[in-house]
């Protein structure tokens, strides 16, 4: 049985496990099956690593977008530039890291092309996936402001946010 997962923690918010599992069933998809992976600290990682030889491929969720990179072995180029991994895949013995973050939030965007091309964007956090985002609105020349829950140099806070933020700039 080739097995597929995600960690992160918590998971009981994902959706995942479902997905997936009904992705495997509707698509005659055989002997695959999709776990959720509550590690509550990332340097549990190896050892799930160990006890799981039938894992092939891992989702990567919050907090560990970034924590993951120093256990992999490979990044792909997108995710090395990135600095975050939401997909890991298990090759010839290797952890190879990817980002699907930034290739999803791109063919969203050019949906909409070139209506954006003097568009604004305001990113609500500052965590892995918000780093695909801002890589994607930076190679498309698209200015954006961060948004976190504290102020910091080159951020805004949910309080700083009001009406007329993005007309002002």
């Amino acid at each position: 049985m080739k097995e597929y997962g995600l960690i992160g923690f918590p998971l009981s918010h994902s959706f995942s496990q479902k997905y997936f599992t009904e992705k495997f069933a509707s698509d005659h998809i055989p002997d695959c099956s999709y776990e959720l992976f509550p590690i509550n600290d990332i340097n549990q990682l190896p050892g799930l690593l160990r006890d799981r030889p039938q894992l092939r491929g891992l989702n990567v969720t919050i907090p560990y977008k970034q924590a993951v990179i120093p256990f992999l072995d490979e990044l792909e180029p997108v995710a090395a530039r990135i600095g975050a991994v939401n997909v890991i895949k298990l090759q010839q013995g290797k952890l190879v890291g990817f980002n699907s973050d930034y290739q999803g939030f791109m063919q969203s965007l050019q949906e909409f092309y070139p209506e954006y091309l003097q568009s604004q964007a305001l990113v609500l956090g500052t965590g892995g996936a918000a780093k695909a985002v801002t890589a994607a609105l930076d190679y498309l020349n698209i200015g954006y402001k961060l948004v976190s829950r504290l102020a910091a140099p080159g951020q805004l806070s949910y309080e700083q946010l009001t009406p007329g933020l993005m007309s002002t700039s």
